[in-house]
């Protein structure tokens, strides 16, 4: 059964599923690049939502403990708003590039070398 990269999703390609023209002759090519940040990229943006998940929860964590005090309480309000300002900024972001790709025709989702 071949291993077909696409079809992985969120996770990062194993190294059998690059393309051929990854390695030449045991020699890493210019394309080895193009699957080193594809792979980098399938890998950060699941670990930036589990960012904004762990930011949420530690947030929820601060306010139960801050036991009324109005520092602790700041503190957790804190915690929750770049909790927020970090999705919205990455929605957002996401939004832009699917705006280039419509306005433009040029599929700047995905990273590939010409």
């Amino acid at each position: 059964m071949a291993f077909n990269k696409k079809k992985i999703g969120l996770l990062a390609a194993a190294p059998s599923a690059w393309d051929s023209g990854s390695v030449v002759d045991g020699v890493a090519t210019l394309r080895g690049i193009e699957d080193l940040i594809a792979n980098l990229l399938r890998v950060i943006l699941p670990l930036a939502g589990l960012a904004v998940v762990v930011m949420i929860i530690a947030g929820g964590f601060q306010l139960i403990t801050a036991g009324g005090e109005k520092e602790g309480i700041a503190k957790a309000k804190n915690t929750f708003t770049h909790a927020v300002f970090g999705l919205v900024f990455a929605i957002i972001a996401w939004f832009i590039l699917l705006f280039i790709k419509n306005f433009t025709g040029v599929n700047v989702t995905e990273f590939s070398m010409p």
